[in-house]
């Protein structure tokens, strides 16, 4: 399709009244030429598929405003996996889903996951971020996953991960960003409205995938032998209200709660001035209180203690 023509791209689609190309960003000038199929042939409908999410927007963006309807497609969804393997096999493997994760690949391929997450992490999160954005410094990209994926949960400080990594914040926060659009992670901000003991600044960073984090840590053990379950358990929990959140087109904020003196709440949901709060909790027995300093000045509409007992109904 590169340098193809209108009478080019005519021949090629032929009486085909719907056109689907994958890895678009891999084609030179894919925007002008859907450009051209949009507005040359009428009663085509164009179906464009890209793996490097941050190269297809930079290609489509500008030829294609206002001519475009984006969809994001992030890893399986435990609604997803429900449907597709039934509830109580979808059940069984939560605890695999844990530890390798939710990109189809990896569930298709279930005795060859780790292998999988390797590649991924290998061939994705180095190769094909590094080309699109010119950076050339792949042994820093590699420090900076393994430092956020050995904080998730935890706020992350932008100027410690520059001491750590010995750059200048600028470069930590463009780092930050340029995987942040490519959907390899995403931040929390604080919510914080004035009252005096609020953290107003710093982030909470997530992993979209819970395999990715794992394989860049190099760590696959079992639920039971490890002591990062509840960590990974709040990741997997907010990640997943995420995808729930876009694929319902929910339009409020998503935030963490926090206080100079330790008081924390892991998400919280601000809707139409009506806020909910949400505690990620492994070990279901453990006693959870949500701060008095919250419910009494947010008054929120509901609070949920986020257990694998009751994160079927919160994901519904």
């Amino acid at each position: 399709m590169e340098n193809a023509g209108e009478k080019k791209l005519i021949r090629i689609i032929g009486k085909h009244d719907t056109i689907f190309i994958d890895e678009a960003q891999r084609i030179k000038d894919i925007g002008i030429i859907s450009k051209i199929v949009h507005d040359r042939l009428k009663k085509k409908r164009l179906v464009i598929i890209g793996s490097s999410s941050l190269e297809l927007s930079n290609e489509m963006n500008e030829p294609l405003t206002g001519r475009k309807w984006e969809h994001l497609l992030f890893p399986i969804s435990w609604n997803e996996l429900v449907g597709h393997a039934g509830y109580i096999n979808a059940r069984a493997q939560l605890d695999i889903r844990f530890i390798y994760g939710m990109y189809p690949e990896v569930i298709i391929q279930e005795d060859n996951a780790q292998n999988v997450l390797k590649s991924l992490t290998g061939s994705f999160l180095y190769k094909d971020l590094l080309r699109n954005e010119g950076i050339r410094k792949p042994e820093l990209l590699e420090k900076l996953l393994i430092a956020l994926a050995l904080q998730i949960g935890s706020e992350v400080n932008f100027n410690e991960l520059a001491n750590l990594l010995r750059v200048d914040r600028a470069t930590v926060e463009r780092y930050i960003d340029l995987l942040e659009k490519t959907f390899v992670i995403f931040k929390l901000r604080p919510l914080s409205r004035n009252l005096r003991n609020e953290l107003s600044s710093g982030r909470k960073i997530y992993f979209y995938d819970n395999g990715i984090r794992n394989a860049l840590i190099g760590d696959f053990k079992s639920p039971e032998l490890r002591n990062d379950m509840g960590l990974l358990w709040e990741n997997f929990v907010i990640c997943e209200r995420q995808k729930l959140n876009h694929y319902r087109n929910w339009h409020g904020h998503s935030w963490f709660w926090r206080t100079y003196q330790q008081q924390e709440i892991d998400l919280i949901e601000e809707i139409d001035g009506s806020f909910f709060a949400f505690e990620a909790k492994w070990n279901e027995y453990r006693k959870v209180k949500f701060s008095r300093s919250f419910t009494d000045n947010y008054k929120p509409e509901r609070t949920l203690v986020v257990t694998p007992g009751n994160f079927d109904d919160f994901l519904e």
